[in-house]
């Protein structure tokens, strides 16, 4: 939960801070409880010691005995939805490509250069967001792949191509323009958010700051307004990938069969060749809570018979990770396969959502099974 403001005092800065950040906790609860069960619920503090799986600093004053703060928590998804009673698992978006476009000084920049809008877009938190955003880190190919020219196209073709480069299956179009009404003065910013090829429109609002220096923060407060308008568009049936995005290139015949015309009574069945699986590239979504758990779960996936390639196409340390996996075989193969290596697997719509199986508890000493 994002926002969670507080303003202790102690008798020091120390106490004072963990205090606060107690408070935040509580708070955090509460708000959540209220907003998925309709409901404010309280915990002992140290139920929420055990829940809480990150304090994100938004921003801080400290004093000699007092501090002031807006705090973001990071709940266990898990553990916190078991407490709550309702699904352990969200249902998500399908993968949606991020194109960040700023406008600043007349110039349009997505991945050509570092901007704070691609920035404000890394900083986002997805956690309590419905939306699977795909949002790259501007490094390789992406300022060749993903610039301002190519936010003006509407070919399919080409958007295909780059849609299956990042295992998305559409895109989102987040703009800012910055107007300077002198240097170091007040900025505005005005947001749009768009998607698809035709950066069809589903938003727009202006936000100001008074201070040059404040741009971080407007930034940051446009992406979480850009986030409920995309939310509040997929539950009314805006935001929905287009189809022909998935559908293969049209006119594109059937591979040909060949057929040999041969004696039926001299055909060996054990000389007739095996067709070759075709390749699908499917996209994996994966929880990584460190670095080693995104080695860990490549290595596990280049290990299931079939597949060419798995790399993760969006890190997300703390959360749920995309992997962009190439399989020969069909999908339904892959995922028996991974069942078979002691993962959970779910899918919908063409994306798989895994997770390892927890180890059985072994009982207490002194105490034997039935």
């Amino acid at each position: 939960m994002n926002g969670v403001r507080v303003d202790v005092a102690g008798p020091s800065a120390d106490a004072a801070r963990t205090a606060g950040w107690r408070i935040a906790q509580r708070r955090g609860w509460q708000m959540l409880s209220q907003r998925l069960t309709g409901q404010a619920r309280s915990l002992p503090d140290g139920t929420l010691d055990s829940l809480v799986s990150g304090i994100v600093v938004e921003s801080e004053q400290i004093g000699p005995k007092r501090y002031i703060a807006r705090l973001g928590v990071l709940f266990n998804r898990g553990r916190a939805a078991s407490i709550l009673g309702i699904a352990g698992v969200s249902e998500r978006s399908p993968a949606m490509l991020v194109v960040p476009l700023i406008w600043d000084g007349g110039t349009g920049t997505v991945f050509e250069r570092a901007t704070p809008w691609q920035a404000a877009w890394a900083r986002f938190r997805t956690g309590s967001s419905v939306m699977d955003y795909v949002r790259p880190s501007g490094t390789g190919a992406d300022g060749l792949l993903l610039n301002a020219g190519q936010v003006t196209r509407r070919g399919r073709g080409w958007w295909r191509t780059v849609l299956n480069q990042y295992g998305a299956s559409d895109v989102l179009i987040p703009q800012v323009r910055l107007y300077r009404q002198w240097p170091g003065g007040p900025m505005i910013g005005t947001f749009t958010a768009g998607y698809g090829p035709d950066n069809r429109l589903l938003g727009s609002f202006s936000l100001r700051v008074e201070q040059g220096d404040a741009v971080p923060a407007l930034l940051d407060e446009g992406v979480r307004r850009i986030d409920a308008l995309y939310q509040q568009a997929l539950r009314t049936g805006q935001l929905r990938p287009d189809t022909v995005l998935a559908a293969p290139p049209p006119g594109t015949p059937p591979a040909p069969v060949e057929e040999e015309a041969t004696d039926p009574g001299t055909i060996d069945p054990a000389a007739t060749p095996t067709p070759a699986a075709d390749s699908v590239v499917l996209s994996i979504h994966a929880d990584t809570p460190t670095a080693a758990a995104v080695e860990s779960t490549e290595a596990a996936l280049r290990g299931v018979p079939g597949v060419r390639s798995a790399a993760t196409s969006s890190l997300a340390l703390g959360g749920v990770s995309v992997l962009r996996v190439t399989f020969d075989g069909d999908a339904a193969i892959f995922a028996a396969a991974l069942e078979a290596r002691g993962w959970q697997v779910q899918q919908a719509d063409g994306v798989f959502r895994i997770r390892r199986r927890a180890a059985a508890t072994p009982p207490p000493a002194g105490v034997r099974p039935e």
